[in-house]
């Protein structure tokens, strides 16, 4: 699980990921904003899809909603740059009198500002839309340029998270059907499930008998990492894998007695090739 920390003047807000990013900064723009409808939409160049919707009175859009890129005014809000487009009325702009959109909606305005990776690709944009025309002031355009800014700051922390959780945590194939997860680095209840995930996800997409789980790397042991072995363990057995653990240090040993932690029935091998030799492998020198 991702967690991105974005701190503001005395106030601090913690996020686990983009989506929870995207659904608080909504929330707070509504505040801010009299405006219908605040949405966050992601598209590739070919489609254009709504990922985060939030409607006060008339529900204009919904999460999931998909349309033809070329045909939507998030479009002209990319083409447009780095700026708030502004669109007081979408039956008279030349931008827009023209789209189908602009027809099922019969009226209204438009704000729409993009939202970049740190390399300057797009991802999607920020945008709000209403039925009836809205005044907007130089402070709503620079509370759409603050909001735009800290999605993309959030994209760049929830990726790097990703990376440091697949690199503290690499599931590495050794040969058919046997693959190895070094745990690297503190194990929290933060990462705990992206370990166990990972494991199962991948367990299955390789299709594997065995999965070696090597605790060596693990900084400190304490509960939550005591409970989450056995947790990992259980539901790898649930899917057919067998779970081989490696690297148990005496002071994580002790800390599994204290926290009655059962690995009686667990496979516990003192190291890599110990944990081979106990499947039917052998290493040997060419």
């Amino acid at each position: 699980m991702n967690v991105s920390s974005v701190s503001r003047q005395n106030s601090t807000y913690v996020f686990k990921n983009f989506d929870e990013a995207a659904d608080s900064i909504l929330k707070m723009m509504s505040k801010l904003l009299d405006i219908n409808t605040l949405f966050i939409a992601k598209n590739d160049n070919v489609s254009n899809e709504v990922i985060k919707v939030l409607n006060k009175n008339e529900t204009l859009l919904q999460a999931g909603e998909t349309m033809p890129f070329e045909e939507t005014f998030c479009k002209l809000s990319v083409d447009y740059g780095k700026k708030v487009l502004i669109i007081p009325d979408i039956t008279k702009s030349e931008l827009t009198k023209s789209l189908k959109v602009t027809d099922e909606l019969g009226s209204g305005s438009f704000v729409g500002l993009p939202v970049f990776y740190e390399d300057g690709s797009n991802y999607g944009t920020i945008c709000a839309l209403d039925t009836k025309p809205f005044n907007f002031t130089e402070e709503n355009i620079k509370l759409f340029e603050t909001m735009s800014s800290l999605l993309s700051y959030v994209l760049e922390l929830d990726e790097a998270n990703k990376q440091i959780e697949n690199l503290s945590a690499p599931l590495v194939p050794i040969t058919k059907g046997v693959a190895i997860l070094p745990i690297i680095g503190n194990v929290n209840e933060l990462r705990v499930d992206s370990i166990i995930e990972q494991a199962l996800v991948k367990s299955q997409d390789l299709s594997l008998e065995f999965l070696i789980i090597d605790l060596s790397g693990i900084a400190q042991i304490n509960h939550v990492v005591s409970s989450s072995l056995l947790k990992i363990v259980n539901l790898l057995s649930l899917i057919g894998v067998t779970p081989i653990l490696t690297g148990i240090r005496p002071d994580m040993a002790l800390k599994a007695m204290e926290t009655n932690i059962d690995l009686e029935k667990v496979n516990i091998q003192a190291n890599l090739e110990s944990a081979l030799k106990n499947i039917g492998f052998s290493l040997r020198k060419e």
